[in-house]
């Protein structure tokens, strides 16, 4: 058998020099070669794992590998050893439980395996942060299982006779019912799993036999788990009570909020209660309130983009306004803005419904229509509070506008958002609100659309060549890109098989540059705007998103299904 160092430079995993400083350092500590070069920073992981199984003639697991597991196999190892020992048992057969280990020459490990499963062990590889990640997704799984299903063996439910729950509920009797501990430990459950797995969102969605529980992660919904349908009403109820609503009341809709604190964080839930013709479905949007982290840098701005904006928002008055959907991070990108211009000399005031994130020495005020405190209301007291900056939560109606214009004319700097599919839409959507042509045109140093687009998963990430399809369909020149490369992710248990992690944004810029304020005053329509915007420089939203593919990214697919062809 060859040495692993011989083996290591014949597959050209590490350079010579770096094998010999390896192998100097090995005689002094006297620790296998593989771990010495790891500690040294001489080898990554996969590369030593490669090596090992070169080597060892052992096969070599990739994420994707270990995306789906034998539940029953996984069992048999304590989560505790298979963390310890980075080892996870994936499939057996017979007498023989096949396990990945990081470590495969570790006869200890192996050694007290078997004594703990009485099985053969078959041995695979993986790198640490592969076997890690699995040990971390499916043993969660399979406690998040056990979980739902001791709560569930704990709960007593009456159905009527054609399997609906009943109309005359004895709410005493119910809200009793609610606060044992089954039904408690089940909602507590769905709500801190979504909180450790970064979802936004989550949905409770009742179908004909049973509850659907699915939340949004990287902006996509996730189905994860089902309840029983006789279920639902204690679920439902369960929210109701913790949002502070009416339990009884299930013709209407319904708003609420709920603030849940842990150790770690602080998280502020708004639940949304909706009358469908199956039964109540809620939904619950998870505002983390930590500290506010983002800055400009980090929002997926481009260098030329990122000019553009930083040089408008440090402008002394004007509006600069924030355009795109709900859920575009619009107001993470204000919010960024605010602490880039932020300054002991300025008095930096925000009106929000709610107030999402909460930033030092910025006085920010969350409206509250039942008690009258209104946009309008708020921003009308605002203007005695001496403001320089002042960021309007969404222009809603033509009030709000009115009093954003005036802000704007006297010599404030007004950052706002709008509901609108790009940058020159924007104005359509202003003039269809009530502002005057002049003022929308004079007033607007700058509008902003944006989208968020979830970026490729690092771990299962392959580039592959273009098709000429995908390029036809995203309208690029065939001959400037022909063989260009575009990156996809393959699925693997990081990202849950979807092949995104996480997500950036696209940004279109359209800054009211004098030719473009012409269009406006002169009354031209929305297609003349863009075209005139394209002509002065404005990257539009597509191809914003097929820089970011080209740059490896972003998939082609998620730029073709989030954006959309101007021409």
């Amino acid at each position: 058998m060859q040495l692993l160092g011989e083996v290591l430079l014949k597959e050209k995993l590490i350079e010579e020099d770096k094998l010999k400083i390896g192998l100097k350092r090995q005689k002094e500590i006297g620790k296998r070669l593989g771990e010495v070069l790891l500690a040294e920073g001489l080898i990554t992981d996969e590369k030593l794992a490669y090596g090992l199984s070169c080597q060892l003639g052992i096969p070599l697991l990739t994420a994707e590998g270990l995306m789906k597991v034998d539940k029953s196999a996984m069992e048999l190892i304590p989560e505790f050893f298979a963390r310890e020992y980075h080892c996870m048992a994936f499939g057996k057969d017979g007498d023989n439980l096949h396990v990945v280990l990081v470590d495969p020459e570790d006869i200890v490990v192996i050694d007290n395996l078997h004594k703990i499963t009485a099985h053969q062990i078959v041995i695979s590889i993986a790198p640490q942060l592969i076997i890690d990640e699995a040990i971390e997704k499916h043993y969660k799984e399979l406690r998040t299982t056990g979980e739902v299903s001791e709560a569930l063996s704990g709960m007593d439910f009456i159905i009527s006779s054609d399997g609906r729950e009943i109309d005359d509920i004895d709410v005493n009797k119910l809200k009793a019912e609610l606060d044992e501990a089954p039904i408690v430990k089940l909602v507590n459950l769905i709500i801190s799993e979504a909180i450790k797995s970064r979802a936004t969102d989550i949905h409770i969605e009742p179908l004909f036999d049973a509850l659907l529980i699915r939340y949004r992660i990287d902006g996509a919904l996730q189905e994860i788990m089902t309840a029983p349908q006789k279920s639902s009403m204690a679920i439902i109820s369960r929210v109701k009570i913790m949002a502070n609503l009416n339990i009884a009341e299930r013709r209407l809709p319904q708003d609420g909020r709920i603030s849940i604190k842990t150790p770690e964080r602080e998280v502020d839930v708004r639940v949304s209660v909706l009358p469908t013709v199956r039964g109540e479905k809620i939904v619950m949007r998870l505002l983390d309130k930590k500290g506010f982290e983002f800055t400009l840098a980090n929002l997926g701005f481009e260098n030329d983009m990122l000019h553009i904006f930083r040089k408008w928002i440090a402008m002394p008055y004007g509006m600069i306004i924030v355009s795109g959907p709900t859920g575009s991070g619009k107001s993470t990108t204000l919010h960024a803005a605010l602490k880039a211009v932020q300054n002991e000399e300025d008095n930096i005031v925000t009106v929000e419904d709610p107030v999402e994130y909460q930033i030092d020495k910025i006085n920010q005020v969350a409206t509250n229509d039942s008690i009258g405190l209104t946009f309008g209301t708020t921003l009308r007291h605002i203007l005695r509070q001496d403001p320089d900056k002042v960021l309007i939560g969404e222009i809603r109606d033509q009030e709000t506008a009115d009093i954003a214009v005036k802000f704007s004319l006297t010599g404030h700097l007004v950052f706002t958002t709008l509901h609108a599919n790009d940058a020159p839409s924007t104005i359509t959507r202003l003039l269809d609100i009530g502002m005057p042509r002049y003022l929308t045109g004079s007033v607007t140093n700058l509008i902003m659309a944006q989208r968020l687009v979830r970026t490729i998963c690092s771990a299962c990430k392959y580039e592959y060549e273009a098709t000429p399809e995908q390029i036809n369909a995203l309208k690029m020149n065939p001959d400037k890109y022909k063989g260009a490369k575009f990156s996809r992710g393959k699925g693997c248990v990081r990202c849950r098989n979807t092949g995104n992690y996480g997500r950036t944004a696209l940004f279109e810029l359209m800054e009211m540059k004098l030719p473009i304020r012409r269009v406006i005053f002169e009354g031209k329509n929305e297609d003349d705007l863009r075209l005139e915007a394209i002509k002065m420089g404005m990257v539009t939203l597509r191809e914003a998103g097929i820089r970011k593919a080209l740059a490896g990214q972003v998939s082609a697919e998620e730029i073709l299904k989030k954006t959309v062809n101007e021409d």
